[in-house]
């Protein structure tokens, strides 16, 4: 390594590990530009800001899809819009369907069920489904229970809010100065307004993205200072699963190496917060990269399949905590 390379994971060790203050803008940047052999020492600093801020405890979480495809937003990463010939049809999930995922999910030890849809926002039917399988479900089981429904209005966070979601989840998927080349048909700015109304509400802000989508490293970077001035409650980092149909199904899946890298960074410019491994970690890291990202700074995981894609079993992934000996956050911890 260079006098610089050695210089940057210096400063972070100060700055991030002993300080507790996030790296910059252009301090990530230089994380991001780190040759592949500084990155076991990357990922080592990294995971040792997680135990210092975060401590030793994994949040695991399962997703379930309530309103699946027909989505009339062009998100060029996703195949549930209506705009793209993709695979995916539009499909509706009954309250006992959602009550059984829950079910299921709470066995897998996760502490959080998120209620997912894909539409710009939700309308009058959505919030009434909402509303009874949540409320189905706290009849069922104890587990904390999160949402993801697009923009919302006033009042519709009020309403959400007042059913009992402990936690929005609403990415803003890229850097803002990236964004028009990924989504055209709502801005970054009505995605902002959304989180900073749930955030007013009092329920806490889960705000991620998609790495891989033809970005720079500079918009990687400008992307991770953009979250960490929303100071989101959980950042979950999804890695683009190029979807056939999709204006962005051609793109390659990102290299190994510079998802880990981008991984460490995140952390590092985010030392508080919840980073959650999500979708696309399959298909770019694989079962070794898996680890090595557990051990570089992630302390959550989606457990099971995501919405439209196949995920890792959920045995899978709680047999490797337990191997990597993190223990899972016990529900009565974050409630």
């Amino acid at each position: 390594m260079t006098t610089i390379e050695t210089d940057i994971l210096a400063t972070a060790r100060r700055q991030v590990l002993e300080e507790g203050m996030g790296l910059t803008e252009a301090q990530v940047l230089e994380v991001l530009r780190l040759p592949d052999d500084a990155l076991d020492e990357l990922l080592e600093l990294a995971h040792q800001v997680r135990m210092r801020w975060c401590g030793p405890e994994v949040e695991v979480e399962g997703i379930i899809s309530l309103k699946t495809g027909g989505c009339p937003e062009d998100c060029h990463f996703c195949s549930q819009s209506g705009l793209f010939d993709s695979p995916v049809r539009s499909a509706w999930l009954d309250v006992p369907s959602l009550v059984e995922a829950a079910k299921q999910t709470a066995k897998t030890g996760a502490t959080e069920f998120c209620i997912v849809a894909a539409v710009r926002g939700p309308d009058a039917r959505l919030m009434a489904q909402v509303a009874a399988g949540i409320a189905a479900i706290k009849d069922a089981i104890d587990i904390n229970i999160a949402c993801s429904l697009g923009m919302l209005t006033p009042e519709q966070v009020d309403e959400l809010a007042a059913m009992g979601v402990h936690r929005y989840n609403h990415n803003l998927e890229t850097a803002r100065s990236h964004f028009p080349n990924v989504v055209t048909t709502h801005t970054w700015e009505e995605r902002w307004e959304t989180l900073r109304l749930v955030r007013d509400a009092g329920m806490e802000v889960c705000c991620g993205g998609i790495l891989g989508m033809g970005e720079s490293l500079e918009q990687r970077a400008e992307f991770a200072a953009q979250l960490a001035s929303l100071t989101p409650d959980e950042v979950p980092l999804n890695f683009l699963n190029p979807r056939p149909g999709t204006p962005f199904g051609d793109l390659e899946p990102m290299a190994g190496p510079d998802a880990l890298r981008t991984v460490a960074a995140f952390r590092l410019a985010l030392p508080r917060t919840v980073l959650r491994f999500a979708g696309g970690r399959e298909i770019t890291l694989g079962d070794l990269g898996a680890r090595k990202g557990l051990l570089g700074g992630i302390n959550a995981v989606i457990v099971g399949n995501y919405l439209t894609t196949l995920g890792r079993p959920a045995e899978s992934d709680i047999d490797l905590l337990g191997e990597l000996q993190m223990p899972i956050k016990a529900l009565n911890e974050t409630l």
